[in-house]
């Protein structure tokens, strides 16, 4: 026992240090400045527990809000509901995990004097600094694509929002000019500066999953409606994988972490972060799916069905700001990396590093053109990547960590509360794999791709305008008129 607590004491020693050198850094910041510096630290320099929870919020739950309800067409009412919570739980456990793990790297690190001062530790630093290079590879292939087609998922769902208000253009033509908007997320430096767009994007979501449902409520059922769901295996894998997607937003999580003053507390953020979460999600979809039924199994967006009026446009625009948003969240990792590539991570010149960071907007610009199908994306991307990037790698990298039984001794972070012994760790984790890898990978990624396949052979790639409905031609409402 004593080697722990030893440890134990290097570890808060160590992080206590580095909250004092963050201290330090915005107390140089603010010297000289004033009033002008002390209102340019609330709004822009954010390190808190409370930051990390508005951080966590708002990313977690973003453009996902409007396809929920096409997945519980899916599902079904009851299938929805129960997958919504229990991915909830499983992805608040693999959050922790990954926090876990970055205390237990840092510790060890700072232990050989490693200085974190200028340098933004990354998911697969910290696989890399536990498990060694392999681990490292794997990490960064799955974090990297999934943070790329995550930030795809909000430019196609800021063609697919505009386009209920403003249909003079088509889907693709808004998905280049918000890919050109998006872009000016390269000026943000990093987590640290994400404070009040947090505090307003999750203002956004929930005034958005609110909206959804008293609008839902007050339209009433339509005539004759219909909820056959669960009707096809294919459909339901899909709407499941959905929700997996929905519940495996931290892949930002060892970013969001290093950007508080003291990381050691981000522990159990996430789940208080899931449990607000769920508060937005679950009333809004199923008082959408009551009202509109099996109509959402062929519109993904569940605004399209609900009845235009200034409070569902404005619903629309503060999705669009959430979105340009929840783009800068999953594209600054992205950032990171290619900044550390170059040789351009520790450049102080904010200009500097936004050039630099440009062709990493590149590639996501044109994937979005290519596949344009919001919703059945997402279904893939929560199968094919997500299920291993926040689910299987976090539990069999934590598994692995602790293997020796020095190394569960010497642990930086005791077990929590609720879990007995390592064995009981242990089963958790082995638990969390076995049925990713089944039910998320194997069947999700069977359905979602089933589906997707499928909407390329109806829409083509480079699809115009997907899921638009057809235009009535200038002389066929003349006649109507008459």
């Amino acid at each position: 026992m004593l080697p722990q607590k030893q440890g134990e004491e290097t570890m808060m020693s160590n992080l206590n240090e580095t909250t004092i050198e963050r201290g330090e850094e915005r107390e140089e910041e603010n010297v000289g400045g004033g009033s002008h510096s002390s209102l340019k630290s609330i709004l822009w320099h954010g390190g808190s527990a409370y930051d990390a929870w508005f951080s966590c919020a708002s990313n977690q739950v973003a453009q996902v809000l409007l396809t929920l309800p096409y997945s519980f067409s899916q599902l079904g009412m009851l299938s929805g509901i129960i997958f919504q919570v229990f991915y909830g739980i499983m992805g608040s456990w693999t959050a922790y995990l990954i926090s876990i793990l970055y205390i237990e790297y840092r510790t060890r690190k700072e232990k050989e004097s490693v200085s974190f001062k200028n340098h933004v530790i990354q998911w697969f630093e910290v696989l890399e600094g536990l498990l060694g290079p392999y681990w490292k590879a794997i990490g960064l292939a799955f974090n990297c694509t999934f943070l790329l087609f995550g930030s795809v998922i909000q430019l196609i769902a800021c063609a697919s929002n505009i386009y209920l208000i403003n249909d003079h253009l088509d889907k693709r033509t808004w998905t280049y000019i918000f890919g050109a908007c998006c872009a000016t997320t390269v000026f943000v430096p990093s987590f640290h500066n994400y404070r009040i767009w947090s505090f307003l994007g999750l203002g956004m979501t929930t005034y958005t999953a609110w909206y959804m449902t008293i609008a839902a409520i007050a339209h009433g059922q339509v005539e004759n409606v219909t909820h056959t769901g669960p009707k096809k295996l294919v459909l339901y894998f899909t709407g499941a994988t959905n929700i997996l997607y929905t519940f495996g937003g931290h892949a930002v999580t060892v970013e969001i972490m290093h950007a508080m003053w003291k990381p050691q507390k981000f522990k159990y953020i996430y789940l208080y972060a899931t449990l607000y979460v769920f508060t937005l999600t679950l009333p809004s979809a199923v008082a959408v799916y009551w009202a509109f039924g099996d109509k959402l199994l062929d519109h993904s967006n569940a605004f399209s069905l609900l009845p235009r009026s200034g409070w569902r446009d404005a619903g629309v625009i503060l999705m669009l700001i959430h979105q340009f948003i929840t783009f800068g969240f999953a594209c600054t990792p992205l950032y990171f990396v290619w900044e550390k590539v170059i040789g351009m991570h520790d450049t102080k010149s904010i200009c500097l590093r936004a050039l630099a960071r440009l062709p990493v907007v590149i590639p996501i610009w044109f994937l979005a053109i290519i596949f344009p199908f919001f919703g059945p994306i997402n279904s893939a991307v929560g199968a094919l990547l997500v299920s291993f990037t926040v689910y299987v790698i976090p539990a069999c990298a934590h598994m692995l960590t602790y293997k020796s039984a020095s190394a569960r001794q010497n642990a930086a972070e005791k077990l929590p509360f609720f879990i007995p012994n390592w064995t009981a760790m242990y089963v958790v984790n082995a638990f969390v794999v076995v049925w990713v890898l089944v039910v998320g990978f194997g069947f999700g990624g069977w359905a979602s791709m089933t589906n997707f396949i499928k909407q390329v052979d109806t829409f083509g790639l480079f699809a115009k305008c997907y899921q638009c409905p057809p235009k009535v031609p200038a002389s066929n409402n003349t006649m109507l008129h008459h």
